[in-house]
């Protein structure tokens, strides 16, 4: 495996590496260059929100509930021009794709559910997985 990940290395940087703890080090970067990386989109629909601030406060009380629940990065992507929609992404790593997978799909699972309570809806979400 080492040689393996040496190799791939030494090809992808045109860089040799002769001194075993330089060599362990640049194994490590290597290993953490290719850790999988799954995104989260979820549409949402806010019918109750009558301003921006409705909004924000839907958007971030999902927000926070994810992040307080799950070990994942969660933002708002698009502009807040339209007060009754909103688009959020969640990301997370693993040395596994598989588990990111379900990880993920518990978080949209949660997502329904911290939405209904909100009095949102999720219109549309998919997932992403970047295993390189």
């Amino acid at each position: 495996m080492r040689l393996n990940l040496y190799l791939r290395y030494t090809i992808a940087t045109g860089n040799s590496c002769h001194d075993p703890s330089s060599l362990h080090s640049s194994l490590y970067a290597l290993r953490s260059a290719f850790m999988p990386v799954a995104t989260l989109t979820l549409e949402l629909s806010i019918e109750h929100a009558h301003s921006l601030k409705d909004r924000r406060q839907a958007v971030r009380s999902l927000k926070d509930k994810l992040r307080h629940n799950f070990n994942v990065s969660v933002a708002e992507l698009d502009e807040s021009v339209v007060y009754n929609r909103a688009t959020i992404g969640i990301v997370a790593i693993s040395s596994s794709p598989s588990y990111l997978a379900g990880q993920l799909r518990e978080v949209e699972d949660a997502a329904r559910r911290i939405a209904l309570g909100l009095g949102c809806e999720i219109l549309d979400s998919f997932i992403e997985t970047d295993t390189m």
